[in-house]
């Protein structure tokens, strides 16, 4: 009994990293928005996702307790106020990381490489591991795109990644082949018997993943290979949609048509009928997900900024 009073305390010690990240992340947004042109709508959207996972974990982190001072939590309403009327109604199109990553682009400009890994990884090792933070930044390019980038999920635990995965889907966010390919195995690991939205990037294109904290190289993981036909020997299976190579591809393809043209899928159950019910059994579970987390104020509406 002892013993599980001890695990509980440092299980609720260990969630107020959730607050302290929450709140970290916060404030370098709005800092990063008053000196890049174009970034409002990005603190914005970045409010309403992590105030919506502050909702849904456990302990449930409100929002003024994810922003302590209240003056400047006065400011944010004032300033942002859909995010705070909107977050127990509609669900975020992507986690907040993702948020992150394209003020630092703007702010640092594609072409920059190297300063947008660096800044990243400056921020992360500030950070808490765990909470609200992205592990991998994924690259994509072509001849006739320049760097287009991505990060994998900045959520915790099993409930929130299947919820935002579905979400970045449905939403349209991912673009339409991404979403396909994710669908045919969400939310299982197994790929559904009568869609096969999957594709093989094609060679024209480079996708390459990256440690933020150290900036390595990384092999793409077997969801990877098994989604978007990337090479790779690693047997590690991230939950299908997971990883930093789905928003760096779907961003290529939305700059490339070519690519996406010479990448599409090829399998004959990759019909506009069978895609349609791959996504209304991707509904189907995320309404689900939604019930069992008691989550039941949604009325089918995605936060737009």
């Amino acid at each position: 009994m002892a013993g599980e009073q001890k695990s509980r305390e440092k299980y609720l010690q260990d969630q107020q990293s959730f607050r302290t990240n929450a709140f970290l992340i916060i404030k370098e947004m709005v800092h990063w928005c008053n000196i890049t042109e174009g970034g409002k709508i990005l603190v914005d959207e970045i409010l309403h996702s992590i105030f919506f996972l502050g909702e849904i974990n456990t302990p449930r982190f409100p929002p003024e307790e994810i922003i302590p001072d209240q003056e400047i939590l006065d400011q944010l309403k004032e300033k942002y106020n859909r995010p705070f009327d909107c977050y127990r109604t509609h669900l975020p199109r992507r986690s907040p990381f993702s948020c992150v990553l394209d003020m630092i682009v703007l702010q640092k400009k594609p072409e920059n490489e190297n300063q947008i890994k660096q800044t990243l990884m400056d921020l992360v090792n500030r950070l808490a591991a765990g909470f609200l933070v992205s592990s991998t930044i994924c690259i994509s390019k072509s001849n006739k795109s320049n760097n287009q980038y991505g990060v994998s999920m900045s959520t915790t635990g099993r409930n929130a990644g299947r919820i935002v995965i579905a979400a970045s889907c449905l939403s349209s966010y991912w673009d339409k082949y991404v979403a396909g390919a994710v669908m045919t195995y969400y939310p299982q690991k197994k790929k559904k018997s009568y869609f096969d939205g999957t594709f093989e990037l094609h060679g024209d294109a480079t996708c390459t993943a990256y440690s933020i904290k150290d900036g390595s190289e990384m092999d793409p993981c077997k969801s990877c290979g098994n989604l978007f036909g990337l090479q790779t020997t690693c047997e590690k299976e991230w939950p299908y949609g997971n990883c930093a190579e789905a928003e760096s591809l779907s961003n290529l393809f939305r700059n490339d048509a070519e690519v996406k043209r010479k990448s599409r899928p090829t399998s004959d159950t990759c019909t506009p009928e069978n895609r349609e019910r791959a996504k209304v059994d991707t509904r189907r579970e995320l309404t689900n997900t939604l019930k069992t987390i008691k989550f039941n104020t949604w009325k089918g509406e995605f936060y737009r900024a």
